[in-house]
């Protein structure tokens, strides 16, 4: 290992619009800065492979599983978690038809769900039901509420015309 790798850094990130400075080694999942150092917690720990989907947040708008993303590569990027999503504590669209659809049970894998939901419709305003379940095939859901699950994002597009 080399010295550098072997040492924290002091790591700027902006998340969910705030600038925070983290003391971490860049290797680190950036699922744990967010979590043990943010304590933004809506963020989850599900596989820790980054196969099931639940720790799902947008890099640079993109969804990116953060088990898996080492917080150095997510530097002078907008990282945005479940957290920054709802503005003047009014649920996007999206979460407003999550709720009104309940696309949840346990909920644990639901953040991730939306994180993900919310670039489909960024960038397919108006999806079909083959193209949800589609775009969201690595989200897992283990309660088995994916009929609602895809049943929301419809609704969230006809709710916001696209907008999550």
């Amino acid at each position: 290992m080399s010295e550098a790798a072997s040492a924290t850094q002091s790591i700027e990130l902006i998340v969910n619009g705030s600038t925070y400075k983290v003391e971490a080694y860049p290797d680190t999942p950036l699922l744990w800065v967010l979590r043990d150092e943010l304590d933004l917690t809506g963020t989850k720990f599900g596989c820790g492979e980054g196969q099931c989907g639940a720790c799902t947040v947008l890099v640079g708008g993109s969804p990116r599983r953060s088990c898996r993303t080492p917080v150095g590569s997510a530097v002078d990027q907008p990282i945005t978690t479940i957290e920054g999503l709802a503005q003047d504590g009014r649920l996007t669209p999206l979460q407003q038809a999550w709720v009104e659809n309940d696309a949840m049970q346990c909920a644990y894998c639901t953040p991730g769900f939306i994180m993900s939901a919310t670039v489909l419709l960024r960038t397919n305003p108006n999806p079909t039901a083959q193209e949800v379940a589609q775009f969201l095939q690595g989200n897992v859901c283990r309660c088995g509420m994916h009929s609602r699950i895809i049943a929301a994002v419809q609704r969230a597009a006809a709710l916001g015309k696209g907008r999550p």
